[in-house]
């Protein structure tokens, strides 16, 4: 299961649709602490937004990495911030994405990480 962070519902719809169309299984949640309350034991894969209330998403992927290292995390922003970038590859995000973006790109580098963790994501039981 892919679970998608971010306070922007539209996002999360788009993002929702995406992942679903090439049969992934997806959770949306509208806040870090929402998705730390629900855990993250069937959680394959993080996309999350930077740029997200109360927790951001570098504080997000600091939680995550040390309940889960091994989760394959994928950041997408809206912030035009000198050094987001940086900083997310200097902690090793599985992928970093600027709103817009490339919807195909970003669905093509969350199935070849999944697929390289041997992760699983899908719908099927």
């Amino acid at each position: 299961m892919i679970a998608v962070v971010d306070d922007d519902p539209r996002v999360l719809e788009s993002l929702e649709n995406l992942f679903e169309s090439a049969g992934y299984g997806v959770r949306k949640f509208s806040s870090a602490t929402s998705l730390i309350d629900a855990g993250l034991s069937d959680v394959g894969c993080l996309v999350t937004d930077i740029g997200i209330p109360s927790m951001d998403g570098f504080e997000l992927y600091d939680l995550v990495k040390k309940v889960r290292p091994d989760l394959p995390v994928f950041m997408i922003t809206g912030r035009d911030v000198i050094g987001d970038q940086q900083r997310a590859i200097l902690k090793g995000i599985s992928g970093f994405f600027r709103k817009p973006f490339d919807g195909p790109a970003l669905l093509a580098a969350v199935s070849r990480t999944i697929a390289s963790s041997g992760m699983s994501t899908s719908n099927k039981g």
